[in-house]
């Protein structure tokens, strides 16, 4: 039996941190899926989602902290202490600039929504659904490979996502004249890529504790 074998076994089963985590990365979808929907109606309508999605961007915030709260108490973690506060921490990023994409396409009341905004969405929503499926193994890191298959896929969205990005700012320069709109759109789908870059950050610490562990 290894030291990281007899470690597990001498811990007890945590009650305070995986269903936190679970919370957050569930809570991410949700976010993620308001912001996609948001995106496929027609202004008037996106109003109640953006709510929506500011009370979801609060809700994360309220359990990153309930979660370092929990961090000061505890002095038996299930995990690295530092890796616990760096996945709550790195879950929380990701809702941030989702919520930072739709709080600027409400500012600058982004009328007509491209097919790369869109496509951005989705590519973000499909993100969090990995890292909430991998989220969901951490508690007892016996399926090490639906892990490390998730994180796969996070880093695969992510080059996808560099691809959108990199083509829609290109047409942007290309076939627009307005220079107001230019910045409009260039800023919503720069923080919707650097949305998908801290999905691949989630990955990559999802990662580090499944090696450590495994």
């Amino acid at each position: 039996m290894s030291i990281n074998s007899i470690f597990q076994f001498l811990v007890p089963k945590d009650k305070k941190f995986f269903p936190l985590f679970e919370e957050a990365s569930s809570n991410l979808i949700e976010l993620a899926s308001n912001l996609h929907e948001a995106v496929n109606l027609p202004l008037k309508e996106r109003e109640v989602l953006f709510q929506k999605i500011d009370e979801l961007e609060q809700k994360g915030e309220d359990i990153t902290r309930q979660t370092n709260l929990e961090l000061s108490r505890n002095f038996i973690t299930p995990f690295d202490r530092e890796d616990i506060h760096t996945l709550i921490t790195s879950i929380d990023n990701v809702a941030d600039y989702l919520h930072g994409a739709a709080s600027r396409m409400k500012l600058y009341q982004v009328d007509k929504i491209t097919k790369s905004i869109r496509k951005m969405t989705e590519i973000n929503l499909e993100a969090c659904q990995n890292i909430d499926s991998a989220v969901k193994e951490l508690s007892n890191l016996k399926n090490i490979n639906i892990i490390k298959e998730a994180c796969a896929r996070i880093n695969k969205l992510e080059n996808k996502s560099d691809n959108v990005y990199n083509k829609a700012v290109f047409e942007i320069f290309e076939n627009e004249t307005d220079a107001k709109n230019i910045i409009k759109y260039k800023e919503v789908l720069s923080v919707l890529e650097s949305a998908t870059d801290k999905c691949k950050s989630v990955a990559n610490i999802l990662e580090s504790i499944s090696v450590k562990h495994s």
